[in-house]
């Protein structure tokens, strides 16, 4: 059996400057973080969403609010919450789709293969497994404009006794 999530999280800028820029688990900077109680990592965020959706379960709020309670700002903690629940229920992760929507940071193919390289270790997938692009939407949007940022992903799931798609 195969499962589908779709998730999607934004967040704008801190006006302090002070906080780390991290996406997908890589800090980026440390100059212009974004706004959260977590590290504000959108991608990760988005992921959880997805696969935790995809298990039929809430979204990240629920299950980071107690973890920030904690302590536990790291979202590469928050995210092996949402693994955890696929595998409980029997799933592996198959693929992953991100599409990120910012006028800011510029990320060359460097920054961007980085970010995809630590995204498939911690699912745990092969790097090819990971589609990460980028886009400003033609500044049509607060993240366009360079507010904040906005990730959405896709993830495919599948069960361990079926093998790999």
């Amino acid at each position: 059996m195969f499962r589908v999530g779709f998730g999607t999280d934004s967040h704008r800028f801190e006006s302090s400057k002070v906080k780390p820029l991290v996406l997908g688990g890589v800090c980026l900077s440390h100059d212009g973080g974004l706004q959260a109680n977590s590290d504000g990592d959108v991608i990760l965020h988005a992921l959880f969403n997805a696969i935790s959706q995809a298990c039929g379960n809430y979204s990240i709020g629920y299950y980071a609010d107690e973890l920030f309670k904690k302590g536990i700002t790291d979202s590469r903690e928050y995210l092996k919450i949402a693994l955890k629940m696929a595998k409980e229920k029997g799933y592996r992760i198959g693929n992953v789709g991100i599409m990120v929507e910012a006028k800011k940071p510029y990320l060359g193919q460097e920054e961007v293969d980085k970010i995809r390289r630590s995204i498939a270790e911690l699912l745990d997938i092969e790097e090819d497994a990971v589609g990460l692009t980028f886009t400003s939407g033609e500044g049509l949007t607060s993240f366009g404009r360079g507010e904040g940022i906005l990730a959405q992903s896709i993830v495919s799931l599948y069960r361990d006794d079926m093998g790999h798609p």
